[in-house]
């Protein structure tokens, strides 16, 4: 999964990361950062991204944050969330699905990595929480459906059977 996003992802932009373990994404074309808090879940990871991307190129404004456990993203989508987080004035730009937000798959803002490192210092873990404390815009199904005829974009796996239902569902779209 993590090959076929780094592919997707590569179909946006020549520079894809990946916040985590070098020793456990041995292998991987993309560039590994350290998460500076592993364990902590996702919005350390988040906060690790922005950093990193700042220290690295200043002239980027967003990281377009996405878990790999989304087989059914299409660059389209991305293409069309980032178009309009460039356009926004809102630190994280998150579509909304009919799960609920989805953080795991949105456009964030370089200049708020200290906001979101001030709240995870403070104890804030939910990724969610911060939506409170920072100016979000949120994008309903009326910016993400067309992307979505299948109803599936923002499908992730979380079990075995899950990456097993994808496989089978990628091959019935080959036919």
């Amino acid at each position: 999964m993590l090959a076929r996003m780094y592919g997707l992802l590569r179909e946006l932009t020549d520079r894809v990361s990946v916040v985590g373990s070098s020793a456990k994404y041995t292998g991987v074309e993309a560039q590994i950062v350290p998460d500076r808090w592993p364990g902590e879940g996702p919005l350390g990871g988040i906060i690790t991204a922005l950093e990193h991307t700042r220290a690295s190129d200043l002239k980027v404004a967003h990281c377009l944050v996405v878990s790999c456990d989304m087989p059914f993203l299409r660059a389209e989508w991305l293409q069309y969330l980032c178009g309009y987080a460039a356009n926004s004035a809102a630190e994280i730009v998150v579509p909304r699905s009919t799960q609920g937000l989805e953080p795991l798959c949105a456009c964030w803002r370089i200049d708020a990595a200290e906001t979101l490192h001030a709240l995870f210092e403070g104890g804030v873990r939910k990724v969610t929480e911060v939506f409170k404390h920072t100016q979000t815009e949120i994008l309903d199904e009326g910016h993400w459906k067309r992307f979505d005829s299948a109803g599936r974009l923002f499908w992730n796996m979380n079990t075995p059977q899950d990456y097993q239902d994808a496989l089978e569902i990628f091959a019935e779209e080959r036919r």
